[in-house]
């Protein structure tokens, strides 16, 4: 009785184990009905089948990367550009996905990677080597996704990002880039140079027509304090004239002898009585005319 018991748990066992089945939240599943697809919504949990009449195929259920190899792309300008670029996808009709594929992921990368690869070359014939370069990629790479949604949903699959990973020039077409944009920045900087030296000229002339008015200005102060100067000078001679004529005409005098007889060598060609040597010919004149 005993191994009776043992054996009929054992069946039972293999026939609960033979007619359930666990559904994880991270996988879709068919279940299958004499190879037909009966079964493909069931929810995360437990579920029940019958044994060699229902079969199970799970598949994951969450986003996967779709690594594509580097290839080469056409530009507008007839200029090759190596793009390795990669796409995020999930099964999103697990019986289309099966249905198209048989159930191979392999097989449905393939043809996701062949349908990507049109897009990229149909889109990058539409823009020029500087517009993919400078930034239109995010442009470049909505649009490709927009474009193969359609045919990854025939797949049963649906396409959640599509994005370039790194895009490189060849040889040949990297010299010539390289020399445009240095050709490019250089007229950048010329022009900089250009405006700068502008500016400079601009400030320089108004610097020197600000010194020329101040300078203007200052000779006119000066000459203006220098005649009233010379103004009050004269008046103040003119009062001292009036108040000792004589003395006056003998310092004026003097003034003169010390201005004209400063070297050795000169030579005066005057008469003896002329005006000039009035206090030589009478040192006394002075005081006389001072007694008198």
């Amino acid at each position: 009785m005993f191994r009776i018991a043992a054996i009929a748990i054992a069946v039972a066992a293999l026939v609960v184990w033979l007619s359930t089945f666990t559904v994880d939240e991270r996988e879709r599943v068919i279940v299958f009905s004499l190879g037909e697809i009966k079964r493909t919504d069931l929810d995360p949990g437990l579920h029940f089948k019958f044994p060699i009449v229902n079969n199970v195929r799970k598949f994951d259920a969450r986003i996967m990367t779709l690594d594509i190899p580097p290839d080469r792309f056409l530009t507008s300008e007839a200029k090759n550009v190596i793009v390795d670029f990669y796409a995020k996808w999930r099964i999103d009709d697990v019986g289309q996905f099966f249905r198209a594929t048989r159930g191979d992921e392999r097989n449905a990368q393939d043809r996701m990677a062949q349908i990507l690869r049109d897009g990229m070359r149909n889109e990058f014939a539409k823009y020029t080597l500087d517009q993919v370069v400078s930034g239109d990629r995010i442009t470049i790479m909505g649009a490709v996704r927009q474009q193969a949604l359609d045919t990854a949903g025939e797949l049963g699959v649906t396409l959640v990002d599509v994005r370039i990973r790194r895009m490189d020039l060849p040889d040949e077409v990297s010299e010539s880039v390289f020399s445009r944009m240095r050709a490019e920045r250089e007229r950048i900087a010329q022009d900089f140079r250009a405006r700068g030296q502008e500016q400079s000229e601009r400030i320089r002339a108004d610097a020197d027509r600000q010194r020329t008015v101040i300078i203007a200005n200052a000779y006119r102060d000066a000459e203006q304090i220098r005649g009233e100067g010379d103004a009050t000078s004269a008046a103040v001679y003119a009062q001292a004239y009036e108040q000792d004529t004589e003395f006056f005409t003998f310092y004026r005098s003097l003034l003169a002898y010390r201005n004209t007889m400063v070297g050795k060598d000169n030579f005066y060609v005057l008469e003896p009585d002329s005006q000039f040597f009035r206090y030589f010919q009478d040192p006394m004149g002075m005081r006389g005319t001072r007694e008198n």
